[in-house]
């Protein structure tokens, strides 16, 4: 009689993950990034105003905002609670557009960089591939943050016509009265240059106090390390990209000579530097940092919060 041993059958082995194609990458940055910017616009709001102020200062008039939390009453007093919420379509637009390829961009720019690695990526790299993200979205998406820098900081009052009545109107009157490229990609450089030092700062920062307190066993993977990790991230972005933000918003928003397409003020992002360091100070490069702060900060929790979530729901790595 046969002694009855029964082969034992080998465990299932685990699926591996399922491959993440670029556009899925670029769709849940860009959703993570208007979930940010949606909580975000009021501080939005304030800091353009704040940063503008300078144009009228300039022109001879009086500031209208004496600073953060009376502007934001002035605001509400003057427009409504809806003027806090001015350009948010366009903001959301440029969400979906330039940070979702910033965002998106990051981490195949790093791994065609050589970063295989996530935990012990060196920083250089993670800078780099930040810095590459930053200013291709910056640079394509000049368009839609030129509208939103307009249309938020249009001082127009209930009963008073908008400087634009609508997003796509704005699109078509820009170029129309403007052109292209004088119009629309008014100031992409400083949008490339902020883009490049916002991701170049922001993106590594988070990546590596996240995988350095990984890695130091001060923390597991999970939302209280995500917290600490994109707040710490939300001030590092703000002390590095306030004074190229207040040259991009100041050139975005100068009266331009019809004739010649060229600002009544500053004739270029250097121009406005330099002017704005001479006649204001290193305080003139750092005008609205509290409010670029307090929109940042909540920002970037916000959508390093969201993003981590999608990317577990899909199967996705951690950042």
């Amino acid at each position: 009689m046969a002694t009855g041993s029964t082969a034992s059958t080998p465990a299932k082995a685990k699926p591996p993950p399922p491959a993440i194609g670029l556009g899925t990458k670029l769709v849940l940055a860009g959703a993570s990034c208007m979930c940010g910017q949606s909580v975000a616009n009021p501080m939005d709001v304030m800091k353009i105003r704040l940063q503008i102020q300078g144009l009228e200062v300039a022109a001879g008039r009086a500031p209208k905002y004496t600073g953060m939390l009376s502007g934001l009453g002035q605001i509400v007093r003057d427009e409504g609670v809806a003027g806090l919420y001015k350009g948010l379509k366009p903001a959301l637009l440029r969400e979906g557009s330039y940070s979702a390829l910033r965002m998106g961009l990051y981490e195949p720019i790093k791994e065609l960089l050589g970063a295989t690695d996530p935990a012990n990526t060196p920083l250089y790299l993670k800078i780099i591939a930040g810095g590459s993200a930053g200013a291709i979205g910056g640079a394509i998406a000049n368009p839609a943050d030129l509208i939103k820098v307009r249309m938020q900081g249009d001082l127009a009052t209930p009963g008073q016509a908008p400087r634009y009545p609508g997003l796509f109107a704005a699109f078509r009157m820009i170029a129309t009265t403007e052109g292209v490229v004088n119009g629309l990609y008014r100031g992409v450089g400083p949008t490339a240059s902020r883009g490049m030092l916002l991701t170049a700062a922001q993106l590594p920062a988070y990546d590596h106090i996240k995988h350095t307190m990984l890695n130091l066993g001060v923390l597991p993977e999970g939302k209280p390390l995500h917290f600490i990790s994109s707040f710490a991230a939300g001030f590092i972005a703000v002390g590095v990209t306030n004074p190229v933000d207040v040259v991009k918003t100041r050139i975005m928003n100068q009266p331009v000579n019809p004739a010649t397409g060229v600002g009544t003020i500053y004739k270029s992002p250097v121009d406005c530097f330099t002017t704005v360091l001479r006649t204001e100070g290193m305080a003139g490069l750092y005008k609205g940092f509290w409010p670029s702060w307090l929109r940042l900060g909540p920002h970037t929790v916000v959508t390093f919060l969201v993003m981590e979530q999608l990317r577990a729901a899909v199967g996705m790595r951690a950042i």
